[in-house]
């Protein structure tokens, strides 16, 4: 085992602890017993200071010009590209993710920060004509101001990266607090950015519990723009929060994902979606699949499929590149999964696989969870309806399109949605009936591109969305600027015509 690291807060491009020396711990969840980071366990003090530094930092940083903005972000991708596979194994020891997977987080920040970059030389505004003679009329992105940026820890890179990049590029300046399972990561992203040039204050890393750190953050008066990505009960105390202190607000919560197996699909493409969406990060992704509907033709035989493929995937250690399936990320989310097949069994659904905590040599000393599939779910069951964030996938069967359609959107959230089918007709259907801001054709639930917008309907999220063009409608507010240059008084919003 590595000798643990030692994590500090970033304020004012200063490392420092907490005002109290509280610490915490980060352990590996694939062997519970290693501690990967001590951490400060950081209070409102903390975040008093954080907050300050990035609003006197503020006041420089929006006038430079985004271009030069840019170049900061720029200088960012390139030391992702130079720390990948670092960041990669320390992910992989921190929260568990198998490799393949870690390095692809850390690829989706590389590729965030050139997106962002290229932001810098467009952030585009409006020109348009004005209804009076002699008057010019455009509009302008301005930035917020101080944003707080909450993040999770199933991408602890990629996510911090979709809300900091843009944020800076848009003249902003951010304390970020990441979830407490992930400190490494975030000390080591931040490390990055502070490699990279930025300006003290512009950038604020504050380590801590979320009930201590995060409501201090989305509390405080200073913070203009709070944007959190987690679970759907922790967003509506941020939004109602937010709501009453008049901030903007952007989140992103969970999802019940479902893809749909039409009786004409590719069954061997359709498998390897599900296979993919349902245990892929060990389904702690809130684009995961957490629901198979299978038209009736064709149920047994996928079935059959999904089975025989489900008998294959290894459970391990993220790091050990032989590992198909990592563990649950804590002990308490692994209790949360095994609650829920509890309330499956008694729910009436059929265990046909897994269903329990793992616990084979090597893997005891671990949060494993068997990738499980349940059958004879019907969709009013709580694990048809409620997300379980693990490698658990719930078979239900349609009869029919419009019965698949019709249950797909039978959720309370919104994120992501898939159909496998051979017909042209049936796949623009779904995208236009589909309820949920994600809706792939003959693909998998879960990927992302940053240059596409993603988030979702519902109690998914707010309206906004994060990554693509639309993550500069979070970051900037829109001003209007009139130039008047006919040399009197012309009122608008009177009525000027005349007959």
């Amino acid at each position: 085992m590595s000798h643990p690291l030692t994590c500090r807060n970033y304020i004012a491009g200063e490392w420092v602890n907490a005002a109290s020396g509280a610490t915490l711990e980060s352990r590996n969840p694939a062997v519970s017993r290693e501690v990967v980071a001590t951490f400060p366990r950081s209070a409102a003090t903390d975040v008093e200071t954080a907050v300050a530094a990035a609003r006197r930092a503020y006041r420089s940083w929006r006038l430079i010009p985004a271009p030069a903005r840019a170049e900061y972000v720029q200088r960012v991708g390139e030391l992702l590209r130079k720390y990948k596979e670092e960041l990669a194994q320390l992910m992989s020891r921190e929260m568990g993710k198998p490799l393949a997977e870690a390095r692809g987080d850390v690829q989706e920040g590389i590729d965030c920060a050139y997106y962002s970059a290229g932001e810098g030389r467009r952030l585009f505004g409006q020109t348009t004509p004005s209804e009076m003679p002699n008057k010019f009329a455009m509009t302008v992105r301005m930035p917020v101001g101080v944003c707080a940026l909450i993040t999770p820890w199933n991408f602890p890179v990629a996510i911090p990266c979709w809300k900091a990049m843009p944020a800076l590029v848009c003249g902003n300046t951010v304390v970020l607090k990441p979830a407490e399972d992930t400190p490494a990561c975030a000390t080591k992203l931040v490390e990055i950015f502070a490699e990279a040039g930025l300006p003290e204050g512009v950038i604020n890393l504050v380590h801590g519990v979320g009930e201590e750190v995060g409501k201090a953050l989305v509390e405080h008066p200073n913070v203009d723009l709070v944007s959190f990505t987690g679970s759907s009960e922790t967003g509506a105390f941020v939004g109602s929060t937010c709501g009453r202190t008049h901030k903007r607000v952007c989140l992103e919560m969970g999802g019940k994902n479902a893809q749909i197996v039409m009786e004409d699909a590719d069954l061997q493409l359709a498998l390897d979606g599900a296979v993919w969406g349902a245990f892929g990060t060990a389904g702690q992704r809130c684009t995961a699949t957490s629901r198979l509907l299978l038209h009736r033709d064709i149920k047994e035989k996928f079935t059959d499929m999904l089975k025989e493929r489900t008998s294959q995937l290894r459970l391990g250690a993220g790091t050990d590149p032989n590992t198909d399936v990592g563990p649950i990320v804590n002990e308490k989310q692994l209790q949360r999964v095994s609650k829920y097949l509890d309330i499956a069994r008694e729910e009436g659904a059929k265990v046909l696989m897994g269903g329990e905590i793992a616990t084979e040599e090597g893997l005891q000393n671990g949060y494993f969870f068997e990738p499980t599939i349940l059958d004879c779910v019907t969709p009013q069951m709580r694990v048809a309806r409620e997300e379980i964030f693990g490698p658990v996938v719930a078979l239900i069967e349609v009869h029919s399109f419009e019965d698949a359609i019709a249950i797909l959107n039978d959720t309370p959230y919104g994120l992501s949605s898939s159909i496998y089918t051979r017909d042209v007709n049936r796949a623009f259907t779904a995208m236009r009936d589909l309820e949920a801001g994600i809706t792939y054709i003959n693909g998998p639930t879960i990927g992302a591109e940053v240059h596409l917008p993603f988030g979702g309907v519902k109690q998914t999220g707010n309206g906004h969305r994060e990554a693509g063009t639309a993550v500069l409608d979070v970051f900037t507010d829109w001003k209007t600027v009139y130039v008047d240059f006919s040399g009197s008084l012309q009122r608008a919003q009177i009525d000027n015509r005349i007959g």
